[in-house]
């Protein structure tokens, strides 16, 4: 069993608006904008990056707005619903605010003991607030919303999988122990970052998800540094994983691998961070580029849309 992942790192979707997409995140969620980047493989769509004040492992919601993308199919084989940590007795001002907004809120429930909020991003996108008591993990005070309603940082993850019996021993392996069930779902925790949860939903006769605007396109995981992720980069490979090799994201380290419910899983690590460009007070604020596109800034100043702050 491996003891060097963390909880979660980022999650990474997808979107069909930069400024729409930025405006949820930042106006509606109250989160910060802590990169503007492109996409290392496409860079003529925006990377951005949203989280708590400088980005911690486990806040941090990034996208890839790509103009006309489809809209996603939800289905089996994929992250359904991505969770946030907010603070016991808030949801009310929650469905107040996103009433106000006019964000599409699905209904509140109560999940392992946990009063919840679920709602919709502006693609579909499948999100919950969950009331978490003594949250240590301080939200980002200089947006819109009250420090004391605001969001934390991630709970976790929820899966949606035909069979979760294969995912389930990869979590154990990972160091996530299972603590409870409740219904078709089960949920796997570990003592890590606050982003700590992964609730497993099996549902064997749904079809398969297919991904477009609103759809997770992964979920990484927080290892400490480069020297524990290749611990378990070796570990995963000797288990039978197709693990990527190491790849520079400028603010972490990178590995890939697909799990047995078809989910894309990432290691990533918490150096250097989101403040190895920018100062901690301008994150987010002006356009970075990696190195190997430094030379096409004249064109991809031009062709981005234009984000409002």
């Amino acid at each position: 069993m491996l003891n060097d992942i963390k909880g979660l790192h980022h999650v990474t979707s997808m979107a069909a608006d930069a400024q729409q997409n930025n405006d949820f995140f930042t106006k509606t969620l109250g989160l910060r904008r802590v990169k503007k980047t492109v996409n290392f493989d496409a860079p003529d769509v925006y990377h951005l990056y949203y989280g708590d004040e400088t980005g911690s492992a486990g806040t941090v919601m990034t996208y890839f707005p790509f103009p006309h993308i489809r809209r996603g199919r939800p289905g089996t084989g994929e992250v359904s619903e991505t969770l946030f940590s907010v603070p016991q007795g808030s949801l009310d001002y929650w469905k107040d605010r996103f009433a106000a907004q006019g964000a599409g809120v699905l209904g509140q429930e109560e999940r392992f003991g946990e009063r919840r909020l679920r709602f919709q991003g502006p693609d579909g996108d499948g999100f919950a607030l969950v009331e978490v008591a003594d949250d240590p993990r301080a939200p980002w005070t200089g947006g819109p919303v009250p420090a004391d309603q605001g969001v934390h940082g991630f709970r976790g993850v929820s899966l949606r999988l035909r069979d979760a019996g294969a995912t389930a021993e990869l979590l154990r392996f990972m160091g996530y122990q299972e603590v409870e069930r409740q219904g078709g779902i089960t949920r796997f925790a570990i003592d890590g970052n606050g982003a700590d949860v992964i609730d497993v939903e099996t549902l064997a006769v749904a079809g398969p998800a297919a991904q477009g605007a609103g759809s997770v396109h992964h979920v990484a995981f927080a290892v400490e540094n480069r020297e524990a992720q290749l611990r378990v980069r070796r570990a995963l490979m000797d288990t039978g994983y197709n693990v990527t090799p190491v790849i520079d994201r400028d603010y972490f380290w990178a590995i890939y691998f697909r799990t047995p419910g078809g989910v894309l899983f990432e290691i990533a690590t918490n150096e250097p961070g989101f403040d190895r460009d920018e100062d901690t007070a301008h994150l987010g604020q002006a356009l970075k580029l990696p190195v190997q596109h430094a030379h096409l800034r004249p064109r991809l100043e031009q062709m981005l849309p234009e984000i409002r702050d």
